[in-house]
C-alpha cells in the first residue's frame, strides 16, 4: 500500500522529489537561462508598473530572487518549481474540501504529471508559471467564498485575482468564469450578500497603479496582445482554422492523462443526472475559461499559443476524479501509478537528452562568458561602473544579469536621456552595421551583435 494509506506523506515526497528533480535537471544540463526568465530579469533591473509585453509581477518575482541570490541560474530554476509546487498544494487542498478523500486528492494531482505544462515547460520561468499558484489559490478561495461566506476569505480573493491579472491579462478568463460562478449561486439561493462585492473592489484598487501606467503608456501592453494574437487579419478563414487548431493541440496535450485515466477507471454508466454543487463548480472553473478562449479564436480570428493554456488545466485532474469517481477502481491503482511513474521520468529524461543533443538552444548561448568579456574590455578603458544596458531584452538582458553591477536595462534610451550623466557608463547592444558608424565611444562585435561602450576615462 502507499505507505500504510498515508497519502499525505506519499504527497510531500512527491513534490519535494518534483521540486529536486526539475532544479536540479535544468541547472545541470543549460549553460544559460531560457529567454523568457532572462526578459524577465531585463524587466526586473527597471522595476515598473508594467512592462511592453506584460503588466509586472513575473518581474517584481524575478528581482526579489535577485537581491538575494544574484545571478545563479538555480535559484530561478527553483522559483519555478517553487510556483509548481504551491500550486499543486492548492489543487490538493481544494479536492480536499470538495472530497474528503486523500486518495483521490492524491490521484487529482498526479494526473498533473501527464500535462507538460507543469513538467517539461516548467524549468523556464515567465508569465504563464508565474500565473500557476494565483490561478489555483483564486479557485481555492472561491471555494471557500461561496460555501462559507467569510469575509477574510472574499479579501483574499480579490487580491490573489489582482496579483494574478497583473501577471497576465488572460486571467481574465478565469476571472469571468469566478463571477459566473457567483452570480448563479446567488440567483440559487435568491439572495445577494453584500459582502460579495469585495474581491471586484479590491480588484479595481490593486489595479489603478497598473492603469495610470497603461495610459502614460499608450497600452502598449494591450496592444502587444493584440498582435500576439494576429487580431486583425483579412482572412475569413482564421475564424475557423484558429479555432480548430487550437482545438486539437488541446487534444493532443490532454493525451497523457486520458491514458492515466483509463488505467484507473471500469466504465459502467456515468450519470449525469445527479449533478452536485462540486461538480457544477469544477465544470465552471475547468470549461468556460476554455470556451471563452474558443469563442474569442471563433469571433476574432485569434491565433491562441499553446502555452497560454498553463494554469488552464490545473484543476482538470480534479474533475476527472470528481467524474468518475463512482468508477475508479481500487484494484487497478498499481497500473495507474504505473502509468504516472512512466510520465514523470520520461518528461525530465527528454528535457535532459534534447538539452545535451541540441547545440543551437537559447539555454547554450554563452551569457556569462561574454558579459566578462565585456566587463574586461570596459575596465581597461573606463573608471567608472556599467549603469545602464540598451537593447533587446535578450542581448542586452543577458549583460544585465551577468554582469556584477546588475546595471538597468532599457529597450530604448530616448525617452529614458534623464537616467543619463557624466558619470553614467551605458552599453548599447545592436545592428553592428548600425552602431559602428555612430558610437561615440569603444566599439566592438560579438557576433551576432554590436557593442558600444560609453563611459568616463
Amino acid at each position: 500500500m502507499l505507505i500504510k494509506n498515508n497519502y499525505t506523506i506519499v504527497l510531500y515526497i512527491f513534490l519535494l522529489t518534483h521540486l529536486t528533480i526539475w532544479t536540479l535537471v535544468p541547472t545541470l544540463s543549460n549553460i544559460n537561462l531560457p529567454l523568457d526568465t532572462i526578459e524577465a530579469l531585463a524587466w526586473g533591473s527597471n522595476l515598473s508598473w508594467g512592462y511592453s509585453k506584460h503588466p509586472p509581477v513575473s518581474a517584481f518575482m524575478v528581482e526579489l530572487v535577485y537581491s538575494f541570490f544574484g545571478n545563479q541560474d538555480w535559484a530561478y530554476y527553483l522559483l519555478s518549481q517553487i510556483f509548481v509546487i504551491v500550486a499543486f498544494i492548492y489543487v490538493w487542498k481544494l479536492s480536499n474540501l470538495i472530497f474528503r478523500n486523500k486518495l483521490y486528492s492524491l490521484c487529482s494531482i498526479l494526473f498533473l504529471e501527464g500535462i507538460y505544462f507543469y513538467n517539461f515547460t516548467t524549468p523556464e520561468f515567465n508569465v504563464n508559471v508565474c500565473l500557476l499558484p494565483f490561478w489555483t489559490l483564486v479557485v481555492y478561495y472561491s471555494w471557500k467564498s461561496i460555501t462559507y461566506k467569510k469575509t477574510s476569505d472574499l479579501i483574499l480573493l480579490g487580491i490573489f485575482m489582482s496579483i494574478g491579472f497583473l501577471t497576465k491579462y488572460l486571467f481574465i478568463y478565469l476571472i469571468f468564469a469566478i463571477k459566473i460562478i457567483f452570480i448563479l449561486d446567488s440567483v440559487r439561493r435568491k439572495t445577494f450578500n453584500i459582502k460579495l462585492l469585495i474581491p471586484g473592489a479590491i480588484f479595481i484598487l490593486f489595479l489603478i497603479p497598473h492603469l495610470i501606467w497603461l495610459f502614460e503608456n499608450d497600452f502598449i501592453t494591450i496592444t502587444y496582445a493584440l498582435n500576439r494574437t494576429e487580431i486583425g487579419g483579412v482572412n475569413i478563414l482564421n475564424h475557423f482554422y484558429n479555432p480548430l487548431l487550437f482545438l486539437v493541440k488541446q487534444i493532443g496535450i490532454l493525451i497523457p492523462v486520458i491514458i492515466m485515466l483509463l488505467t484507473f477507471i471500469k466504465i459502467k454508466k456515468i450519470n449525469f443526472n445527479n449533478v452536485k454543487k462540486d461538480r457544477y463548480f469544477l465544470l465552471f472553473i475547468n470549461i468556460i475559461p476554455i470556451i471563452l478562449i474558443i469563442l474569442t479564436s471563433v469571433i476574432a480570428g485569434a491565433k491562441i499559443r499553446t502555452m497560454w493554456m498553463t494554469p488552464f488545466y490545473l484543476f482538470f485532474g480534479v474533475l476527472l476524479i470528481q467524474i468518475f469517481k463512482d468508477h475508479l477502481n481500487n484494484k487497478n491503482l498499481r497500473n495507474f501509478l504505473f502509468s504516472f511513474a512512466l510520465f514523470f521520468i520520461l518528461s525530465p529524461a527528454t528535457y535532459l537528452f534534447v538539452s545535451l543533443s541540441n547545440e543551437f538552444k537559447r539555454t547554450d548561448y554563452p551569457g556569462k562568458e561574454i558579459s566578462d568579456l565585456v566587463q574586461r574590455r570596459w575596465d581597461r578603458n573606463f573608471t567608472n561602473n556599467i549603469s545602464i544596458v540598451v537593447g533587446d531584452e535578450w542581448y542586452a538582458g543577458n549583460l544585465s544579469y551577468h554582469l556584477s553591477s546588475r546595471p538597468i536595462w532599457f529597450n530604448t534610451i530616448e525617452n529614458n536621456l534623464s537616467s543619463i550623466n557624466s558619470n553614467t557608463g551605458v552599453i548599447y547592444t545592436g545592428n553592428p552595421d548600425i552602431l559602428k558608424k555612430f558610437c561615440p565611444g569603444i566599439y566592438g562585435t560579438i557576433k551576432p551583435i554590436g557593442i558600444c561602450m560609453i563611459g568616463a576615462k
